[in-house]
């Protein structure tokens, strides 16, 4: 039977080399929503071949996964010319089969393919013994609640959008509105909006992270005082190093690996007192004001009113084990069951805690259960920092 071949990537030239050396049609797309798309419109049971040109490490961890868990029958090979050991190890983990090199040649990619096919069943274990991946769909009472709500607040508040747009934009004349990739229910990426609260140059003002994160451990490495720096001095790294950003927190990659090293529930990243919010940033955090665009959001289908927080993908991507994989059966949320809990005790909550709300909420909640959450998310609306 010929296999249904998917190239998902940019790299036109390497799509071309496959299709030419197997002799095959290669579908090529270079956004993993179209490839869902294409796999899910294709006809007949051709087995079905990926091939996942290497990105970002993080990003594509979690749309694996999301492909994995929608097509467990997939044979799913990494175009890269090389990867570290740990890298390796974190794209099989998330369901890669095996490593490609996008200059691999004829006889050997044919010998590959074979390879592949004769043997498809054992290597994938057998698609007729997997249950069917769990998904979670919204019911209509929910969409429905929340396409009326986002838009009576998204007419409601139009002008109060407006004066907080402007008033962001004079203070540094910088966007109003920053997007996000964050990860929502099903392990879904997607765009999230909010107002800016920080400062153009927040990446250049990193200070003392560990000191400030408030879901750092009790049992933390100690923290050696650092010295005062110049404003245009990167406090980590060279100018070209990764930065992770988490709600308008932003943190260089390698620093969070150490973090996550050090102390193991050290997931979700929030820091206090953050010397570089602005103080339009400030008031609009007091007041939960930067948190208004995701209405759009709501609107899009992307989130609900009430559900779980969406977490940035490099936070996601360690929330994978059947431990924690419930919270993602639930949509994500504006405001949720761990942002009502402990708000008088300045929304003090651990990782651990924060982790088995949204666990509770995701096999718990109704249309009385998000009534509530809302009634006391309006009730703490004002509230001394944001949760």
């Amino acid at each position: 039977m010929t296999p249904y071949l998917l190239y998902i990537g940019r790299d036109e030239a390497a799509a071309a080399r496959l299709e030419n050396a197997l002799r095959i049609p290669v579908r090529r797309t270079a956004e993993a929503q179209e490839a869902e798309r294409l796999l899910a419109g294709r006809e007949g049971d051709a087995p079905v071949v990926l091939f996942w040109e290497k990105g970002e490490m993080q990003a594509d961890l979690a749309r694996i996964r999301r492909f994995r868990s929608l097509y467990a029958e997939a044979y799913m090979l990494l175009v890269a010319d090389a990867v570290e050991t740990q890298e390796g190890m974190a794209y099989i983990r998330a369901g890669v089969n095996d490593l490609l090199s996008p200059s691999v040649g004829a006889e050997e990619l044919e010998r590959r393919m074979d390879f592949i096919l004769r043997n498809r069943e054992t290597l994938l274990g057998g698609a007729e013994n997997r249950e069917a991946p769990r998904q979670f769909r919204l019911p209509l009472w929910k969409r429905a609640f929340d396409v009326v709500f986002s838009l009576g607040a998204l007419l409601a508040l139009s002008p109060l959008f407006v004066c907080v747009a402007l008033a962001i934009w004079l203070e540094d004349r910088g966007p109003a509105i920053y997007c996000a990739k964050r990860v929502g229910s099903n392990y879904r990426i997607f765009n999230f909006l909010k107002f800016r609260s920080m400062y153009m140059d927040a990446d250049r003002r990193l200070r003392e992270y560990r000191r400030l994160n408030q879901y750092r451990g009790e049992e933390a490495m100690p923290v050696k005082d650092e010295p005062v720096r110049k404003p245009e001095e990167r406090l980590f790294g060279d100018d070209d190093e990764v930065m992770l950003v988490s709600d308008d927190c932003l943190v260089p990659e390698p620093q969070y690996l150490l973090w996550r090293t050090v102390e193991q529930q050290e997931v979700f990243v929030k820091l206090k007192d953050d010397p570089r919010i602005t103080r339009v940033g400030q008031f609009i955090r007091k007041y939960s004001l930067d948190e208004l665009p995701q209405f759009v959001n709501i609107l899009r289908g992307d989130m609900s009113v009430v559900g779980n927080r969406p977490l940035p993908v490099y936070e996601a991507e360690l929330l994978t084990s059947d431990e924690y994989i419930d919270r993602f059966m639930a949509p994500a949320g504006l405001t949720g069951l761990w942002q009502v809990e402990k708000r008088g005790d300045a929304g003090k909550l651990s990782a651990e805690e924060r982790k088995r709300l949204d666990i509770e909420y995701a096999r718990h909640f109704s249309l009385w259960t998000d009534l509530k959450i809302i009634f006391r998310t309006l009730t703490a609306f004002i509230q001394k920092e944001n949760v």
